[in-house]
């Protein structure tokens, strides 16, 4: 058996690969650095070179060949490393009838704990958010901003006193609305100083989040073990990290207590699970991050089967933003994992990661290029958002 072709194909804000051998199996994988969905084609088109005639079952070694070839990384060249990863162990997975999570040791779990995503520009569109996740089922729910998910083109501006402040209460009545029996997993988008991160963690301590999402920016893994050091409630962080090797520092520093690693950004299914056991080493737990496509999510939910440190699993719902709706994932993918309506996501046992694309998928929903647009402080600076 032998790689026949490999294809990009982009479809509305997603970046998929399809890799094709000489007897007809076909492999599919997603790409996750979506802001620079082009340079990540690009990257593929230059491991196709490589690839093209190759034993798909080599995943290892070929993961190997693509990551030190060349000296340069970084989150595009990563991504089309993992879609590539994800849709080569697809094949394998084809090849010897079984689920990947099979070939990963079998499963360690039959299904998932998930939670759900709530977006809003105000304060309400957030609380209602967390009561529809509870009507459905959910027993976790997550992107919860403080800070609101504001447009980025209005400019920002608080006091200390009133980012802290409101961020504070906002917690509580998200705590009141949720009850107990809910986990809340507090998202900051990496707006806050690790000063700022200190002294809201302290404050909300007392509504027991999960945990506290990306409180710092990812840049200096000293000032994020500064801040766990500081406060009780768990970090988790990693969604922007490429690699292993980023991960065991960050876990060496005690700087997170949940990783969080994105499969289609850190070598796909073969980063995402050395991850996983690094994190058990550590007794940290596992919460993949998921903001893509069904295909991330069947990629995901590997790790989530096999991993015995898994914690949550991130599914996203329909929106991208509070003014932009997702298609549909049964309206181009085939196969996408179903919520139980009790808080978990089904784990496929069809061979392979159990999802394949849509022949039209493309053409029924054309690509749409992220917008390079960020948010400006009232003052004309740029802020983290």
């Amino acid at each position: 058996m032998r790689i026949d072709s490999i294809e990009t194909i982009l479809v509305d804000k997603y970046l998929f690969v399809e890799i094709r051998t000489d007897n007809g199996l076909v492999g599919l994988g997603e790409g996750g650095a979506w802001g620079f969905h082009e340079a990540t084609a690009g990257a593929v088109l230059r491991f196709k070179d490589y690839l093209l005639g190759q034993d798909p079952l080599r995943i290892e070694h070929h993961w190997q060949y693509m990551y030190r070839w060349a000296h340069f990384r970084g989150s595009a060249v990563m991504a089309a490393i993992s879609a590539i990863d994800i849709a080569l162990w697809d094949i394998t997975g084809k090849h010897f009838d079984a689920p990947v999570h099979a070939l990963l040791g079998g499963k360690v779990r039959d299904k998932a704990r998930a939670y759900y995503h709530v977006f809003g520009e105000t304060k309400e569109e957030l609380f209602s958010g967390i009561e529809d996740a509870k009507k459905m089922g959910f027993t976790a729910v997550g992107h919860l901003t403080p800070f609101l998910d504001s447009r980025r083109e209005v400019p920002y501006f608080q006091t200390h006193a009133e980012k802290i402040g409101d961020a504070v209460d906002t917690v509580r009545q998200y705590r009141e609305i949720a009850g107990r029996g809910m986990d809340l997993c507090i998202e900051i988008h990496r707006r806050m100083t690790p000063y700022e991160a200190v002294q809201l963690g302290r404050a909300i301590e007392p509504f027991h989040p999960l945990f506290i999402e990306d409180p710092i920016t990812p840049d200096n893994l000293d000032e994020m073990a500064y801040v766990a050091d500081k406060i009780s409630i768990p970090i988790a962080t990693g969604e922007r990290m490429t690699s292993l090797w980023e991960f065991q520092m960050l876990l060496a520093r005690n700087a997170v207590q949940l990783v969080r690693p994105d499969v289609c950004i850190v070598g796909g299914i073969s980063g995402a699970r050395k991850i996983a056991a690094l994190a058990e080493a550590s007794h940290a737990g596992v919460v993949p991050h998921n903001p893509l496509s069904a295909v991330s999510t069947a990629a995901c939910l590997q790790i989530a089967a096999t991993a015995p440190n898994f914690v949550l699993q991130e599914f996203p719902n329909d929106t991208w933003d509070v003014t932009d709706k997702r298609p549909d994932s049964d309206s181009f993918l085939i196969g996408a994992a179903r919520h139980d309506g009790e808080g978990f996501l089904t784990i496929s046992d069809e061979p392979g990661i159990g999802i394949s694309l849509r022949p039209d998928a493309a053409e029924k929903f054309p690509y749409r290029a992220r917008k390079m647009h960020t948010r400006l402080h009232k003052d004309g600076s740029v802020v983290d958002q």
